[in-house]
C-alpha cells in the first residue's frame, strides 16, 4: 500500500514534537495530531506549510490530494497533480525555459493540421501548468522568457476559438497583448496585433481589420519578423473588400516585400510563421475581391501546390476562395460544387465555424439561382433556407451565443 499524508507526516516529523511542527505551520497541536491518525485530510495550503516546515521537497504536497478509499487510479492522479505542481514550484532552470520555449512552437505548429476540437484540450492543459509557474517568483530574464511564452499561448487560445467562433476569444487577444506588452516585446506584440487583425476581417469590421493591420506593421519598426508578413496581406484583402484598389496592390507589395525579408527559421507552417503558401493564398484572395479572377487563379494554384495536404483550414479557404471566383465569373454551378466538394471532403472535425461561414459568402453571392441544382445542393449541405439569403453570417462577436 502506497503511504498515506498521515503516515508520511508522522515520518518526517521523526523526533520533532507534535507541537514544534505546529507551530512552525502555523497551526494546531490536535490538528498536526488528527492528520497523522488519519482523522483529518489537508487542505494545499496546510500541506503546503507542513511541507516546508520539515523539509519536504514537495512530498508531502505530492500526498494531500490522496483521499482514503479511492482507486489506485484516482491515488495514481493525485499523485502525479501534486508532485507536478511541487517541481513547478522549484527553481526555473534554462532547461525548464527551453522546454516551456519548444511546448508554445510545437502547439504553433500544431495549428496548420491539428482540428480546434483536439488542440483546446491540449492549449487548456499546457497553459494551466504555465500559469502556476507564473505564479512564483523568478530572475527578470526568467519572468520575460515566460512572459512572451503566455502572450504566445494567449494568442493560440484566441485562434483556436476564432476558429470554433467562439466570442471569448477577443479577451484572449486582449491579455496576449497585455503579456507582450508586459515582457517589452515588440516581434511579439507585432504577432498579437497582426492575428487579431484576422479577427476583425472575418468578424465584418474591415476598417478596424485595416487599423490593427497597420499597427502591427508599425510596432515591428523594420524588423524582419512575422508581425508585418502576417499583417500586410491582410490589410491588402480587407482594402480590396472596401475597393480601395490602389492602397491594396501597394500592401500586397509590402506584403512580398516582408515575406522576402523573414529568416528561414520564421518561414514555417506554424502559427508563429509566414509562409509563401501562405503569401499565395492571401494575396488570391485580394486579387478575387479586386475582380482579378486570372491572377488570383494563378495564386491559388501555386498555394494549394505549396500547402501539405494535412494543412485543411487553408486549403479549404483557398477552395472556397476559387468559388467565389466562378460566381464572379458567372459560372453559378461550378462555383456551388466547388463549395459543396469543399464541405463534403473535409473530415468532420475540420468543418469549423470559419469554413462554414466562408461557405456561405459563396452561396450568398448565387441567391437568385436556387433553381440551380447545384446551388440546391450547396444550400441543403449548408442548412440554409430554400431561398434568399442566409441571416446567420458568421460574426466572433456573436457566435459563441449561438
Amino acid at each position: 500500500m502506497p503511504e498515506s499524508f498521515g503516515e508520511a507526516l508522522r515520518r518526517l516529523r521523526g523526533s520533532r514534537s507534535v507541537r514544534d511542527v505546529a507551530r512552525l505551520a502555523a497551526c494546531g497541536k490536535t490538528h498536526v495530531s488528527d492528520l497523522e491518525n488519519g482523522k483529518r485530510m489537508p487542505t494545499r495550503e496546510l500541506a503546503a506549510a507542513l511541507d516546508k516546515a520539515l523539509g519536504a521537497s514537495g512530498e508531502l504536497v505530492a500526498l494531500a490530494d490522496v483521499r482514503p478509499g479511492s482507486s489506485p487510479l484516482d491515488q495514481a492522479d493525485a499523485l502525479q497533480q501534486g508532485l507536478h505542481q511541487a517541481l513547478a514550484a522549484g527553481p526555473l532552470t534554462d532547461a525548464s525555459l527551453d522546454e516551456w520555449e519548444y511546448t508554445v512552437g510545437r502547439h504553433g505548429r500544431a495549428t496548420r493540421y491539428r482540428a480546434e476540437g483536439e488542440l483546446l484540450p491540449e492549449l487548456l492543459a499546457d497553459f494551466t501548468d504555465l500559469r502556476l509557474v507564473l505564479t512564483h517568483r523568478h530572475p527578470a530574464p526568467a519572468r520575460k522568457r515566460l512572459t512572451v511564452a503566455v502572450a504566445q499561448m494567449s494568442g493560440l487560445m484566441a485562434l483556436t476559438l476564432l476558429k470554433i467562433g467562439d466570442s471569448r476569444s477577443r479577451a484572449w487577444w486582449r491579455t496576449g497583448r497585455a503579456a507582450a506588452a508586459t515582457a517589452d516585446d515588440r516581434p511579439t506584440l507585432a504577432w498579437m496585433y497582426a492575428q487579431e487583425a484576422y479577427q476583425l476581417y472575418y468578424g465584418g469590421d474591415l476598417e478596424g481589420a485595416v487599423e490593427l493591420a497597420a499597427r502591427a506593421q508599425q510596432l515591428a519598426g523594420g524588423l524582419p519578423c512575422v508581425g508585418p508578413a502576417l499583417a500586410a496581406p491582410l490589410e491588402a484583402r480587407a482594402l480590396a473588400v472596401l475597393g480601395q484598389r490602389e492602397d491594396s496592390v501597394e500592401a500586397l507589395v509590402r506584403a512580398e516585400v516582408a515575406l522576402e525579408r523573414l529568416p528561414e527559421t520564421d518561414r514555417i507552417a506554424s502559427a508563429f510563421g509566414y509562409s509563401e503558401s501562405q503569401f499565395r493564398f492571401h494575396s488570391g484572395n485580394a486579387l478575387t475581391h479586386l475582380g482579378e479572377i486570372e491572377r488570383a487563379a494563378e495564386q491559388q494554384e501555386r498555394a494549394l501546390e505549396l500547402y501539405p495536404l494535412r494543412d485543411h483550414t487553408d486549403r479549404a479557404l483557398i477552395a472556397l476562395d476559387q468559388a467565389i471566383g466562378a460566381a464572379i465569373r458567372g459560372d453559378v454551378a461550378g462555383a456551388a460544387a466547388r463549395a459543396t466538394t469543399t464541405i463534403v471532403d473535409l473530415p468532420d472535425e475540420h468543418r469549423s465555424a470559419l469554413i462554414i461561414y466562408r461557405a456561405r459568402e459563396v452561396a450568398a453571392r448565387v441567391p437568385e439561382a436556387r433553381t440551380v441544382p447545384e446551388v440546391r445542393v450547396l444550400r441543403e449541405v449548408l442548412a440554409l433556407p430554400p431561398g434568399g439569403r442566409d441571416s446567420s453570417a458568421y460574426r466572433a462577436g456573436d457566435t459563441g451565443r449561438r
